[in-house]
């Protein structure tokens, strides 16, 4: 699958939002950030380091590490010359988390009248572990699905009938799937299907 990746287009279409957003920082600076976010210095662009992370979740790989040891300091190095160590790369990766919200706002498909609604959940570390888990103490939580329990995070989603992106949230895992429909659907017309758990809905 990583070999279907065009690598160029994501770049292209990445760096033309970074530099429309660079803009606005420059005239407002007041744009969203996280919580004591930084800038960070590095000789990787911001469009590039954008690029890898969204590559890693097309690629087929089931671990970030792998997928940039195994494929991208490999045989991306003509595409990045610039790239870092897997270990400071991995530092660069929260300097672009908002950006990245931000960006797939502006990748949502056309509302065509059919559309589903669905949730899966994220977790932030293996259960056994969430009672000494620190990052996300006291936003994550417990949710359980058909697979059994799960201690993070919830991705709710709708999509077309083309499997374009309509709308997204993220949310404790302990949040029930029907409480973010009102605010997700707002703006979709025709049909929402879902299953039992978000009645009122086809």
């Amino acid at each position: 699958m990583a070999s279907r990746l065009d690598i160029t287009k994501i770049f292209c279409d990445v760096d033309d939002f970074c530099l429309q957003w660079s803009k606005l920082w420059q005239q407002q600076k007041q744009l969203p950030s996280m919580p004591n976010e930084k800038r960070c210095n590095s000789r990787m662009s911001l469009s590039e380091v954008m690029t890898i992370v969204i590559a890693f979740h097309g690629s087929g790989f089931r671990t970030f590490k792998g997928f940039y040891t195994r494929l991208v300091l490999t045989h991306w190095k003509k595409a990045f010359p610039n790239l870092v160590s897997y270990n400071r790369f991995v530092e660069l990766m929260p300097w672009c988390l908002m950006l990245l919200c931000c960006f797939l706002n502006t990748c949502k498909g056309e509302v065509t009248g059919i559309s589903f609604i669905d949730s899966t959940p994220i977790e932030v570390c293996h259960p056994c572990r969430s009672r000494s888990h620190k990052i996300f103490k006291h936003i994550a939580g417990w949710g359980k699905n058909s697979m059994g329990w799960h201690y993070g995070f919830k991705l709710h989603l709708i999509i077309n009938d083309r499997g374009e992106l309509l709308a997204f949230k993220l949310t404790p895992g302990n949040v029930d799937d029907r409480k973010p429909v009102p605010e997700m659907a707002e703006g979709i017309f025709g049909k929402l299907f879902g299953d039992h758990a978000v009645p009122g809905f086809a």
